[in-house]
């Protein structure tokens, strides 16, 4: 009897486990079709995004709403779509004059309620646990989040301070961390005295060996001194005491976050439960922003009944200077829009022609009524700003922020999103080419 309850159980176990890598299978698969390119382009792939924003238990109701908005969004509409579409753009949607007032008109509005951004997902998750910032869904019967988070890694959490990132531990942890520097370091320098015996030993006249062993010690001292400052700046921050305690309560903070998140808990010791934390974390807005996005999100489903499909939200500033590494359209200033929280992408890239002028008559609409700052990007996106009272700042407050080196030193920079590492492949021939010029007559 005892054996047939053994079996019975090992049994459901193993159905289970095959349920899930089921579903994640379909995930992989549906994103893989949807987005062919990311892996190709050096960032993880879209099937470990996806499987990231569901617990491993999750129902398979929950992972087939994904991977159904998912092909509801790519959807083959029989007709040309994202840029290919041919659209008449609304003035409302295109930059002022003065290009450097889109941005400003955001700084004022920060500004204007003296908004602390998020430096770092410390920050954030204080933002998250006050309410002042809302995690969304990963999809809901009105839009789906696509490539939000897709830089997220399974690096330690960091402090952002004065430009620099520095990893934080548990009391135990940050042991570990100095055990292994101390190790690795121990291990370089036995390889460098090594290659300095064997370098001493060839003959002059090897120029080849010689310079094969000196580039190898090279590239040692370079990872030595990379050591060497990464404990130095252990030591400094972790060795006074009162910094130590507040990097070590910083640490807690997050690992109390990663247990109270609705419908699933993230270890933070796990570097894949990290990755997929920060992922969940960066899938927040301000409810004032939340609201607008719903708003025109539940209007495009009911006309067109498919998921309105969003790609960027909150971004804490180390984030955003993180993404501009590998994305030098990223804004790198002093308040990014996205770092506010007001700010969300719609992409746009499967839309019809219709679709597309649905949405931007009803940004146009919002943009006219002073609600929100809109913007129609290059690259596949309308980047919407949302006021929190719904009103556009007081033109004294933009004045001011027009005359800052903040926005003057922006101008240069498109604003874009983290949603380039799903960014389609370029068009060719003729049809590139036809819309390069519709696009130029129509922002003259």
């Amino acid at each position: 009897m005892k054996f047939r309850e053994l079996s019975l159980k090992e049994g459901a176990k193993h159905h289970a486990v095959l349920v899930v890598a089921s579903l994640v299978f379909v995930v992989t698969v549906a994103a893989s079709l949807v987005f062919p390119g990311w892996k190709r382009r050096g960032h993880r792939s879209y099937g470990s995004y996806a499987s990231s924003l569901f617990a491993p238990t999750a129902q398979a109701a929950e992972v087939n709403a994904w991977t159904q908005a998912v092909a509801k969004i790519k959807e083959d509409r029989g007709q040309p779509i994202g840029k290919q579409a041919e659209v008449e753009i609304p003035q409302e949607l295109r930059h002022y004059s003065d290009t450097r007032r889109f941005l400003a008109i955001q700084v004022a509005e920060s500004r204007k309620y003296g908004f602390e951004n998020p430096q770092d997902f410390v920050d954030l998750a204080a933002k998250i646990r006050s309410g002042e910032m809302v995690a969304l869904q990963p999809v809901t019967e009105n839009y789906i989040l696509i490539g939000v988070g897709g830089n997220a890694d399974k690096q330690p959490f960091t402090r952002y301070e004065n430009g620099k990132s520095l990893d934080l531990y548990s009391e135990g942890g940050l042991q570990q961390e100095y055990a292994r520097l101390a190790e690795s370091r121990s291990k370089i320098e036995k390889e460098m005295a090594s290659l300095r015996q064997e370098l001493g030993g060839v003959n002059k006249r090897d120029r080849s060996r010689r310079s094969k062993l000196q580039t190898q010690l090279d590239e040692n001292e370079k990872v030595l001194t990379a050591q060497r400052e990464s404990k130095e700046l252990l030591d400094h921050y972790y060795g006074n005491t009162d910094k130590r305690r507040q990097l070590l309560s910083d640490y807690q903070s997050l690992a109390s976050l990663g247990k109270s998140f609705p419908g699933r808990t993230f270890d933070i010791e796990d570097g894949s439960e990290r990755r997929d934390m920060k992922v969940r974390m960066l899938s927040s807005l301000r409810p004032e922003a939340l609201k607008v996005l719903e708003e025109i999100a539940a209007s495009y489903r009911q006309k067109f009944d498919r998921p309105l499909p969003i790609t960027s939200l909150v971004r804490p500033d180390e984030y955003q200077h993180a993404l501009s590494k590998v994305n030098p359209n990223a804004t790198r200033i002093e308040t990014p829009p996205h770092s506010t929280g007001l700010a969300f992408d719609i992409y746009y890239h499967f839309m019809t022609a219709e679709e597309q002028s649905y949405v931007m008559a009803q940004l146009a609409q919002l943009k006219d009524e002073g609600r929100i700052e809109v913007l129609r990007e290059n690259r596949d996106h309308y980047h919407v700003f949302a006021f929190i009272d719904g009103m556009r700042p007081d033109e004294t407050l933009i004045s001011a922020s027009l005359g800052t080196t903040t926005v003057r030193k922006a101008v240069k920079e498109s604003h874009h999103s983290e949603s380039s590492l799903i960014k389609p492949k370029k068009s060719s021939g003729k049809q590139a080419t036809g819309h390069r010029q519709r696009s130029k007559s129509k922002r003259r």
